[in-house]
This record gives structure tokens, sequence and C-alpha cells, in this order.
């Protein structure tokens, strides 16, 4: 597709409003200031539907992709610029022969300082460099890294200087983030953009993740290993990359907590026991991978790894002080690091670095003060101005430069100066314009027993500002898709082997404690938001039938807002309100923990923690869910608010169906159905209670048949009028109505003889031998000797049966520091 006939086709005519930066150099210009041959090929290649480029916006609502910012709650919209970055395929191959050859002195580098230590013994590397670094580990000098390397994964950021030339501005070493974000980035893209995609030759990004997947498996002692991702939990910046990532290369996402040391190896908590943990891809800082020998308030680690490492049993990918390679003032060395250790110049320079340690780098500092930006030199933050980073002092008060020089005059260690580079630009749509942008590159490197392997492709940030000179993922940022080019047609490629010769496996395994913990109340909360939602409908509707003569609220009205009150979906002081100002309350009011609104995003925080395991099919309905809830506007009349019952009634029926017939009857969808069943049938007892009691009138008992979907069931069996115990029999005994609370537990006695268990003696564990109980007393009883005691006793059994589920199988967490030791896609 790179022929010379398309540089010469006419300038499509958004160019003559695109106007580069001066003295800058740009992805979308050349220097002879014509649009660049891959740039054009991309226009050109784009078919008509896609020449608007919306579809991008739309993919990416789809999917949902989200990040966090560090201080926030709620997650964000991911910002996907509408253009991707394009490298042309010659470019591409310098970039890749120098992050290689970067990979392997990093990694050597790191197998000296915690080795033999030549490096500071020939002079090469100060010794203060490494112990002044927070990232060097005493405790891991002398570990033989298990699986034979410090580093698997790498990054590095590159910026693009105004000759064209690329600089290395940062190293990536403790735990890399952004591969998960670019995969996603593509495919939005290519979705968004098929035809371009196609026609521009990308390279794949699938063999990159292939490789590096089974370069863990193969660096495990065990023929088929379980391979983790340490994660820091829900509330890290880059949470939902981890979870794709996990999910895409079907490694089990935990937490610290999730993981134990017994033995000299790691085990996985999972609901049949401790399953060994062969190899750990870890995103959870150095400090606090191990509160024992590290940092001792870290909640976020695995107490007893360094031990663990030492007996050489568990693989971690990157090993525990490879951070100690993104040391800023190790930048001023890292030429001469490169020589000592490879014999080779460094084919990607850094952008000029000066420790102030070193005498004469310092007074080259303060004499050029104005022309640098100045960096704490362990990565930390600058105690003399306000903690931030780094600073670039031509944008200082006097005051704060002149506070700044006496602060490096004083301690020179603690400081870096480096070269302020002016970066490249790449075009983003702002409005309706086409504007230039400087940005970042991040590009990855996997190790592989062949050598490194560099993924085609990358994590682009771009600045909001047209003079951007430090960019991190806050507000205004943007991120794109890297197209690196091939001149010749690219095949499709997926994560699938090639082999046939596999071992066939239907059972994903035991699974994590936690994650059947958040799949159980996933379904518990999405159960709750339809109770609520029914009775809201059912009042709504009766609302709407029955005359109020002279004030005077129905009775059944007045029950079933006491119901909703006394579930936390009304608050008490609007008890005696309209029956509109009620029901719209207990459907969307977020402040009322038991509204609908509340319930879906309780089940959503709880997916939010499974994404893994939660289908993109089930996040989208969930999304729609929230956002209906949400954006009701001023409901004005119970009609209004009987149809928003009814929509977001249809989208959790889609929900639960694509729960029954899209998930593998694996333990966690049962776990999910138990949750769900459990749920239901403590809301059908509080139900019954309401309107099923010893003194129900007909209205009641009408009502109750509407909460439990069974007016036309009932109608059909019974010839005669309605009747207190045929109601009571469907609603609690009967084991054919899926609603009933007899039918709930004939289920989960079902489910739970599946699940494992931890002796295999063949003696029932006490959850099972509960749930045989309550369904066989729930069988045996009648109709006729119901009354509303007995329906409390099951109530408060099954609560308790609850209680025995999660102390069995799900793991009991602990409060610790939850804010650090998160890796942020800064």
């Amino acid at each position: 597709m790179h022929n010379a006939a398309s540089a010469e086709r006419p300038r499509p005519a958004w160019y003559d409003h695109y106007v580069p930066l001066n003295g800058v150099a740009d992805e979308l210009i050349g220097p002879d200031g014509r649009p660049r041959r891959a740039w054009l090929n991309f226009l050109h290649q784009l078919s008509a539907a896609e020449q608007s480029l919306a579809a991008v916006d739309r993919h990416l609502q789809d999917i949902g992709v989200s990040y966090r910012v560090h201080g926030e709650a709620r997650e964000r919209t991911w910002p996907l610029s509408r253009l991707p970055l394009l490298i042309e395929e010659e470019e591409w191959a310098t970039i890749a022969a120098g992050v290689t050859q970067r990979a392997r002195v990093i990694e050597a580098l790191l197998a000296d300082v915690y080795g033999e230590g030549r490096l500071v013994k020939d002079g090469v590397l100060p010794a203060a460099l490494v112990a002044g670094s927070r990232e060097f580990l005493r405790p891991m000098v002398g570990i033989e890294p298990p699986g034979g390397r410090w580093l698997h994964f790498y990054a590095v950021d590159l910026g693009r200087g105004p000759d064209g030339r690329w600089w290395v501005l940062s190293d990536r070493a403790q735990a890399p983030s952004g591969a998960g974000y670019a995969l996603e980035n593509r495919l939005v893209m290519s979705r968004a953009l098929p035809t371009g995609y196609r026609r521009m030759n990308v390279r794949r990004l699938a063999p990159f993740f292939r490789t590096f997947r089974s370069t863990l498996a193969d660096a495990a002692d065990r023929s088929e290993p379980r391979i983790c991702l340490l994660t820091p939990g829900p509330y890290s910046q880059t949470y939902f990359e981890q979870a794709y990532l996990a999910r895409y290369l079907g490694f089990l996402l935990l937490e610290g907590d999730d993981l134990v040391v017994h033995d000299g190896l790691t085990h996985v908590r999972t609901i049949a026991g401790l399953k060994r943990a062969d190899v750990i891809w870890r995103f959870v800082d150095s400090d606090y991978v191990d509160p024992i020998e590290l940092n001792g308030q870290s909640r976020l680690g695995i107490p007893g790894l360094l031990s663990a490492l030492r007996h050489g049993g568990t693989v971690v990918a990157n090993m525990p002080g490879a951070g100690y390679a993104e040391t800023r003032a190790l930048m001023s060395v890292m030429p001469q690091i490169a020589g000592h250790l490879t014999g080779e110049d460094l084919a990607l320079p850094n952008i000029a670095t000066w420790w102030c340690g070193d005498p004469a780098s310092r007074r080259r500092v303060l004499d050029n003060l104005s022309n640098m930006a100045i960096s704490d030199a362990f990565g930390g933050r600058l105690p003399a101005l306000n903690d931030q980073s780094q600073v670039l002092p031509a944008d200082l008060s006097p005051a704060q430069r002149d506070a700044l020089r006496e602060a490096i005059e004083a301690r020179g260690v603690d400081f870096v100066g480096q070269e302020v580079v002016q970066l490249s630009t790449t075009p983003i749509w702002a409005g309706d314009q086409l504007v230039p942008r400087p940005f970042v590159l991040r590009v990855f490197a996997a190790a592989t027993p062949r050598g490194w392997e560099i993924m085609p492709g990358g994590f682009c940030r771009i600045s909001a500002q047209p003079d951007a000179r430090a960019i991190s993922m806050r507000e205004g940022v943007q991120s794109a898709d890297v197209w690196v080019l091939s001149a010749k047609p690219v095949a499709p490629e997926t994560l699938l082997p090639a082999s046939e010769a596999i071992h066939i496996q239907r059972i994903l395994g035991n699974i994590p404690s936690r994650a059947a913990d958040n799949l159980f109340w996933y379904g518990r909360y999405l159960e709750r938001a339809e109770a609520t939602l029914r009775v809201v409908r059912c009042l709504c509707a009766r609302a709407i039938d029955m005359d109020f003569v002279s004030g005077n609220v129905p009775a059944t009205i007045a029950k079933l807002t006491r119901q909703l009150v006394a579930w936390g979906a009304v608050p008490e002081d609007l008890q005696d309100a309209s029956t509109l100002v009620i029901a719209r309350t207990a459907l969307a009011d977020e402040n009322a923990y038991g509204s609908g609104l509340a319930g879906v995003r309780m089940a959503r925080n709880a997916g939010s923690v499974i994404r893994e395991r939660i289908s993109v099919d089930a996040s989208k309905l969930s999304r729609r869910l929230d956002e209906l809830l949400s954006d009701l506007g001023d409901l004005s009349s119970e009609t209004d608010v009987l149809d928003a019952a009814d929509r977001a009634l249809n989208i959790l029926s889609a929900l639960s169906g694509l729960g029954q017939e899209n998930m593998n009857r694996n333990a966690g969808w049962r776990f999910l159905d138990v949750g769900r069943r459990i749920e239901r049938a403590i809301s059908t007892c509080r139900l019954a209670r309401m309107f099923a009691s010893d003194d129900a009138t007909a209205e009641d008992l009408d009502v109750m048949l509407d909460l439990i979907d069974c007016q036309i069931t009932y109608r059909s069996r019974y010839m005669t009028g309605i009747a207190l115990a045929p109601v009571r029999d469907m609603a609690i005994l009967d084991p054919y109505n899926p609603r009933s609370v007899g039918f709930q537990f004939m289920t989960i006695n079902e489910h739970l003889a599946t699940l494992p268990t931890l002796h295999l003696d063949g003696v029932p564990e006490e959850p099972q031998r509960l749930a045989s109980r309550l369904a066989t007393d729930l069988e045996t009883t009648t109709a006729q000797e119901l009354d509303n005691s007995m329906v409390l006793a099951f109530e408060q059994r099954i609560a308790g049966f609850a209680e025995v589920v999660a102390s069995r199988y799900f793991l009991r967490r602990q409060k610790g520091v939850v804010g650090a030791g998160i890796s942020s896609l800064a």
C-alpha cells in the first residue's frame, strides 16, 4: 500500500487548517512541508463510513474501557484519540533494536547490583546511587531469580526531538503499565476503522502476547503451571488494564490476600483449599510485596514472598527490586554502564542527565538552572518545592528558584538536572479541527528464550497542551493506538496455539476465594435490585388503578410503602409522601442504600473487582442499567415510574439470561447463582410476611402473586378465588415455582453438591448439611401449617446459611494500607 503515487494525490482540505508548531518535529507534516506518506495513505484508505472517525467514540463507549485518577472513587471513560500514531517499518526497526539493547543492559545491571556488585567495585556506578535509592531492596541481594531473570517485562518511554531522533525519557522496570490499554486501543480502532486498519498493513499485537505467555509458562518447573497476575486491587489506577490482561492471557487475577506462602512455595487460597501458584506477574510495587521483610504496613503483598523466592519455587515477573532500574539518577551514568557491561554505545540515548551528587555535574546544573528540569534523584518528591516530582525552574518565582538552588547546594545527592526536550507532535481532533500535540511513546519488551521481543506498537500518551514537557494520564491527556506499518500484507493473528497437541480441559480449575465471594455478592446485589424494582412496579400499578378517597391511602399501598422503607429504599421521613415521590425515590435515589440504583451500583462494584470473569455483554448491560436509573429526569407521574421500572427489569432479565445461557457451568457461575437464590429466598420470605400474613386480604394476596410473578400460574391451577394457603404454598414451598423459597434451596443443594470439598471423606460439609435440612423442612412442611412465625424462622435460617457459606468458601479480609504500592500510568 506504500507507493510513490500516493504521495502525489491531492492534499485533503483539512490539511489547509493544520498548522505544525514552529521548530518542532511533526508526525503528520514532513520537513518539506508536505503530509507524510503514511498519513496520506491512512486518509485515502479509510472507507466513506469511516471518514468521520466518530465510530471510535461509539466503540469505546460500548466496550467500557476506563481508568481511575488517583484519589477518585469513580472511574473515567478512557480518553482515546480518534487518530492512531503511525510509524513506518524502517523507523520501527531502529526503535526496536534500541529498546532490545536497553533491555539487555537493564537486565545485566540488575543482576550485578543484586549480585557481584562489579559496577560499584570498578567505579562505574557510584555507591551512593545504589544505597540512596529507595527502590534498591537490600533483602534481595544474593537471591538467584527463579526462572533465571530479573526482568520478564520491560518498557521504555520515548520522545522524539526536533531533529527527528528518538530519546529515552525513562525506563519502566518496576511493573510496567499500559500494555493492556494498548490492546484495548487496538481493539477499538480496528473495529471502528476496519477498512483503514486492514489496508494499512498494521502489524498485529497477538504474537507478542502469545510469546510472553508461553515464556512465563516455560519459566515454571511444572508442565501445566498456574500463572497469576498480582493486582493492588480495584482502587489501582490501572485495575481495568490488569483485569483485561488477566482475561486476555488466561491468568488468575489475584490480590495479596489471595496468596499465602507455605513450605517455601506460594499458594492460592481457593474454595478447595491451597493450590500452588507457579508464576506471579506483579503489578504491586516492590516495597509492598512482602510485609514481613519489606514494608510492614503493606496489605497489598504476600507475607513470606521473599522466602519463597529464596527457595526458588515461585517465579515473579518482574522480580522485587527491579524498580531500581527506574532510578532517575542512573540515566547520568547509563552510557558508561552500557559500555562496561556490553561494550556498546547506546543506540537510543537518554535525554542529557546530570546527577548533582557529582560536584562537577552539580555546578553545571546550578549554572544552567533556568534551562533544566529538576527532579528527585531517586524518583521521589522534592521537599523543597511542595513535594512535586519534577519542576521547571524557568517557571518558578525568584523566591522558589532561590530555595531550590539552596537545597541543591546543601544536598546535591538528592537531585538531578535534565535537559528540557521539546517533544515531537502528532495530530488529534480538537472540536472540529485537527491540531498538533506533543506525545510520549511507551514501547514494551518481553523476555523470551530467543532474546527480547518487542511489541509492534505501544502505548502513546498525547498532551492536552501544545507546550507540554511532561505527560501523565491526568486531565485532558489522550491515548492513541500505535500502528506499526508493514510493507507487506499482515496475516490475522490470535492467541490460539497452532499445535493440535493440547491437553483438553473443560473446567477452569478451582476458583480463588475472593473471586467466589465477589461473584456471590454480584448475584445478591442484582437480585436485591430486582426485588426493589418489582415492589416499585407493583406500587405504581396499584396507585394508577386505585382511587384515593378523601386522602385515605389504601392499606395495600401503605404496606408496599412500608416494605420499601424496611428495605432502605425509601427514608423513613418520606413514608408519608405521595406515591409518586416514594416510587421515584425507591427507583433511583443514589443516597438510599436499598434503592434500585444503589443495588445496581453495588453489583457493578462487585463485578468491577472480577472484570476478568464478567463478560463484556454483561458489563454493557449493567452499565446501561446504571445509566437508565441515573438519567430518569423529572418523572412526573406514576405511569412514568412504572415504565422506567419495566425497562430496568427487562435489562435485569437480559442479565439473568446471559448468566444462565452464556456462562460456563463452573464454580464461578454456581456462586453467582447461589448468591441470587439466597437473596431471592430472603426477599420472598419478607414479602410473604407482609402480603401473605395470617390476616392478609384478597388484595394483599393478589399483590403477593404479582411480586412473585405467579398470577397466570395461580389462575390456571385454582378455579376458585384467591386464598391464603395456595398463595403461601406457591411463594414458600412449591418446588416447581422458580421464585419459591423451596425451589431456591433445591437448586442451591445441586450447586453445593458439585463444589469441591476440603476433605475427601464423603462427609457433607456444613453448608451442605444446612442446605439439606432447609430443603427437607421446606419439602415436608404443608401450606396449612405455615404461619408468619414459621416464615420468619425460615428467613433467619437462610440468613444464617449465607454466613456459613461465607465462612467456608470466602476469604475474610483485613483492613490495611490500600493507597500505596499501586502502579500508575505516569
